[in-house]
């Protein structure tokens, strides 16, 4: 899906999460390359709004699962603690899509999102959601800005979910 494709044909499938995540990647990637409020067709259509000064390139996202819960990822990556590697966990409802499988399969890597400005965290510093129970307790009140790449990614079948949110685009890069 390019810069010319009309956003509201994004569901081209039997399997609308996959459908639009496959249309976030495919937007987030013409950035990275160079009607509600707040919904999916608008956020992309506000990454691929004329470039020139916008800076957006990322739509960022929470997952439903099939219970219609939000989606709670959990990852780790490894920090040095006085010269030993420990793990150091992440978690968050939020979400970059990374990259969609090309084929119907719907597999995705998506990148977790959080509001930890001080990456790399000391050991035992648990990014992103930590004791929030809901996305809205991860999100209200965060500073745009602040939202960051973890580098944690994981990896997804998107059929397995029933629901996406959208958030703004902003910038992560």
């Amino acid at each position: 899906m390019g810069r010319n494709n009309d956003v509201e044909t994004i569901f081209d499938s039997e399997h609308c999460v996959c459908d639009v995540v496959r249309a976030i990647a495919d937007a987030q990637e013409d950035v990275i390359d160079q009607t509600c409020d707040v919904s999916c067709v608008r956020s992309i259509n506000n990454l691929v709004a004329p470039v020139t000064a916008n800076n957006l390139d990322t739509v960022p996202f929470i997952l439903y699962g099939k219970d219609l819960q939000p989606f709670r990822a959990f990852g780790a990556d490894i920090e040095m603690n006085g010269g030993t590697p420990e793990f150091d966990c992440t978690e968050s409802f939020i979400f970059r899509v990374k990259e969609v499988s090309e084929n119907d399969d719907c597999c995705a890597v998506l990148e977790l999102l959080s509001f930890d400005d001080e990456q790399p965290d000391q050991p035992g510093d648990v990014d992103g959601a930590e004791g929030d129970d809901t996305p809205c307790e991860q999100i209200d009140g965060e500073e745009v800005n602040d939202l960051n790449r973890t580098g944690i990614c994981i990896t997804v079948d998107l059929k397995c979910f029933c629901a996406i949110t959208c958030l703004p685009a902003v910038s992560v890069l």
